[in-house]
This record gives structure tokens, C-alpha cells and sequence, in this order.
């Protein structure tokens, strides 16, 4: 999957690292970098916001991999934090439960190196075709 040049820079804000796997049904794991910068408590757990954002993330790479042509804009997220996130490499896994005509219901989970399930969201977002 080609990442969209006009996403690059947000991405490199946020600690992406590369896209590890898409699916046509509408999955995707995308490895995250935390930086020392992004936590707080002495810089050893990762702000709640940089979390969100990578769930975040990798729902949209779950769009892009079910239709490269369409966007996505999130009209309501959730988010629940499961356990600390530390300074260390994680992968988001988002999956695509629901496409609809112009709305789209996902999940995804955050996990550490050992599989550990970290956070956990659910969105539903506004499918963005081209005209």
C-alpha cells in the first residue's frame, strides 16, 4: 500500500514506523516507535493522546487496505486504556467490522512486543470517496 505523501509528515510526528500487513477485507498492523518525548512520569509511559492516534491510525490503513481510493473521517472514537504504554516499539492490528455506504465501523487493539493487549478502540467514521 502507497502511503499518501500528504500523510507523511503526520505520520513521522507520530512515531510510524512502517506497515506491516494489510488485507483486502479491511485489515492492517502498522509498528509504531514511541519517542521519549511522548511520555510523561519521567518519560516512562507514553501520553494517552500518541495512543489514540496510533489506534487512530491504524484504522485508517485498514480503509485505505479494503479501498485505496477512499478516506476516512472519524465521527466518534473510543478509547480504552488496558495497561501502561511504555517507551518501546508496539503494533496497532485494526480490522474493518462493518462497510456501509458511506459509513464504516472498526476496531482495533494496541499490543506490545510479547502480544500483550495494551489499549483497545472502536470507531465509526465517514467513508471519503473521490469525485
Amino acid at each position: 500500500m502507497d502511503i499518501r505523501n500528504d500523510a507523511r509528515p503526520l505520520l513521522q510526528a507520530i512515531g510510524f514506523e512502517r506497515l506491516v500487513h494489510s488485507a483486502p477485507e479491511g485489515v492492517a498492523r502498522v509498528r509504531f516507535a514511541p519517542r521519549s518525548e511522548f511520555a510523561h512520569t519521567e518519560g516512562t509511559i507514553v501520553q494517552g493522546g500518541f495512543v489514540t492516534a496510533w489506534l487512530d491510525n491504524a484504522m485508517a490503513f485498514a480503509v485505505a487496505a479494503r479501498d485505496a481510493q477512499v478516506r476516512l473521517a472519524s465521527l466518534e472514537l473510543k478509547v480504552s486504556f488496558l495497561e501502561r504504554v511504555g517507551v518501546a516499539p508496539v503494533e496497532a492490528e485494526a480490522r474493518v467490522l462493518r462497510w456501509g455506504g458511506s459509513v464504516v465501523f472498526l476496531e482495533a487493539q494496541l499490543m506490545d512486543a510479547d502480544g500483550g493487549v495494551l489499549a483497545r478502540a472502536s470507531s465509526t467514521g465517514k467513508l471519503l470517496r473521490p469525485r
